[in-house]
């Protein structure tokens, strides 16, 4: 980490160092305050649902598997949008929009995909409603003639466009990417993480050689990548999914995997190279520059929703949510401090005059964000209020502060706190930034490297992943890399042990000896119980 000139103010932290809730001092035969109840070590699962409900990002809705992205959450949302929509753009691609409902028919034209899609389908059968003479409410009338597909995934509808738009090889590439929501029939939902709507980008190409497509399929990925690490401040591991865990009709699919907290894996991103298939199945054809007719090569890619679950599984402590400046809905926010009404014209005077000239400084593509909290609120409420809602950095003011012309700064990544002058604040601002932002980074990447471990036989493999204590059921292994012989041979075992073969990575992989059957391999595979 690079620290600037004054990094006296926040002194720089350790990796190891605990979080402010563990930090806290408390009498030794008790355990720390915390903002969250339970805490990570205590029920992972449901302190991931409380960090939610205290950050105020999101609730469940009336309809079952659904949820209701609050302004907080959405904010996060947009953010992300906002940094991926100018990475696709570029990239050369565009945005375009294409219908929710799509023909059943359409799905059935690809085998492989409808299969891979059939028991996640939401399916409408009418088209209006009628009153009903023996409830006295309402009931379906009017059947379609076809059945409806709720949008699972896109690539037939937008393949049945394409196959209009597209006659010769001067039409290619076509570069389309669309923000939608889409609709999978979970039975067993967690908010961001598997809802049965959700928001994402997906994006469908077509090109005129298998090459360009694969070019685009790696491409992709990487943006993906770039992204989580950049911007999230989330590590992954970039690779080739197997042939079992392909996106349904895909010829090779592509994907980043991250480590969360509990060391599971969550698959944060996808890449596909769809080859013919899809292409055939929509007659997506062309002549090419022989003259002769030539089908095209198409490729999707994706992220949804699933990202905010990833950024709060990653960063997240025992007090609440932590965010990533470069995504965080505010970048600080100012907490006046006064006892009377004079005092309290001039604090927020100074404030406004502070958060106007922060609004002047540039940070990550966008204005430095401030907010300034004057609620008739004690100030312990409101400090822990914006705690737990991951706020990077909050600015306490008060008189005596003024009297200095100076600010009472804390970091929410670490819980430092200092006064700072407030030119060198204003001055500082994108550093002090860009410290918690790669103190975020390296800190998650620590514990991906901490829980990531080679293997080379099935004893240390059931060792790794079997829990340690009946009682602590999480408590097992992260990331294991292991070579494999084939997906069928292990698949028994990863069965038992509840475990998936993530991806295949794409960098230092090579051959080596499976850690089951000693058979020779061509690849290594990363393995780990997943979300």
């Amino acid at each position: 980490m690079i620290f600037p000139p004054w990094k006296g103010y926040f002194s720089a932290v350790q990796l190891e160092q605990p979080s402010p809730s563990q930090a806290s001092v408390t009498p030794m035969n008790k355990a720390p305050q915390t903002a969250i109840t339970p805490t990570r070590s205590q029920d992972y699962p449901e302190w991931y649902q409380q960090v939610i409900k205290h950050a105020d990002l999101a609730e469940n809705s009336p309809v079952r598997g659904c949820m209701v992205i609050k302004p907080w959450g959405y904010a996060l949302w947009e953010n992300m949008q906002r940094a991926l929509d100018k990475m696709f753009k570029d990239t050369g691609h565009q945005n375009a929009y294409f219908p929710l409902f799509i023909p059943m028919s359409f799905l059935e034209k690809e085998a492989q995909h409808v299969e891979g899609f059939a028991k996640e389908c939401a399916v409408v059968t009418h088209h209006r409603l009628e009153p009903d003479p023996e409830t006295g409410g309402l009931r379906p009338a009017g059947p379609l003639e076809e059945p409806l597909i709720v949008r699972p995934t896109s690539e037939t509808i937008i393949g049945a466009m394409y196959a209009k738009w597209v006659q010769s090889y001067r039409d290619l590439p076509i570069l389309i990417n669309q923000w939608a929501n889409v609709v999978r029939w979970e039975m067993r939902t967690r908010l961001f993480l598997r809802t049965a709507e959700f928001l994402w980008q997906e994006g469908h190409t077509v090109h005129a050689t298998s090459e360009e497509a694969i070019e685009e399929t790696n491409k992709m990925l990487k943006v993906y990548a770039d992204f989580a690490e950049n911007w999230m401040a989330v590590p992954v591991i970039q690779g080739e999914k197997t042939p079992g865990e392909r996106f349904p009709g895909a010829d090779m699919t592509l994907s980043i995997e991250a480590m969360m907290q509990d060391r599971k894996a969550l698959q944060a991103g996808t890449s596909h190279f769809l080859g013919q298939n899809f292409s055939k199945a929509q007659e997506i054809r062309f002549q090419d520059k022989d003259g002769q007719l030539a089908y095209a090569w198409t490729t999707s890619w994706g992220v949804s929703t699933r990202l905010i679950g990833a950024l709060i599984m990653t960063h997240a402590d025992d007090d609440g949510l932590v965010l990533p400046p470069r995504l965080a809905p505010a970048h600080a926010v100012i907490l006046p401090i006064y006892r009377d009404e004079e005092s309290r014209v001039q604090v927020l005077e100074y404030c406004n005059r502070l958060k106007a000239d922060l609004g002047k400084v540039a940070y990550a593509g966008r204005a430095v964000e401030v907010q300034i909290d004057d609620r008739d609120l004690r100030g312990g409420e409101k400090k822990w209020y914006h705690v737990k809602r991951g706020v990077p950095l909050r600015i306490e003011v008060g008189p005596k502060d003024i009297a200095k012309d100076a600010v009472f700064v804390a970091r929410r990544d670490t819980g430092e706190s200092t006064s700072v002058g407030r030119a060198d604040l204003v001055a500082n601002i994108t550093t002090m930034l860009d410290n918690i932002q790669n103190n975020l980074f390296e800190r998650a990447k620590k514990l991906q490297a901490d829980n990531t471990v080679t293997i080379t036989n099935e004893k240390d493999f059931r060792a790794y992943f079997t829990p340690k204590n009946a009682d602590e059921p999480e408590i097992h292994g992260g990331f294991a890399l292991c070579h494999f012989a084939s997906e069928e041979l292990v698949q028994p075992l990863l069965d038992e042990l509840k475990v998936t073969i993530r991806c295949m990575p794409l960098e230092n992989n090579g051959p080596g000896t499976c850690f089951l059957t000693g058979q020779p391999a061509e690849r290594m595979a990363v393995f780990a119980k997943a979300y």
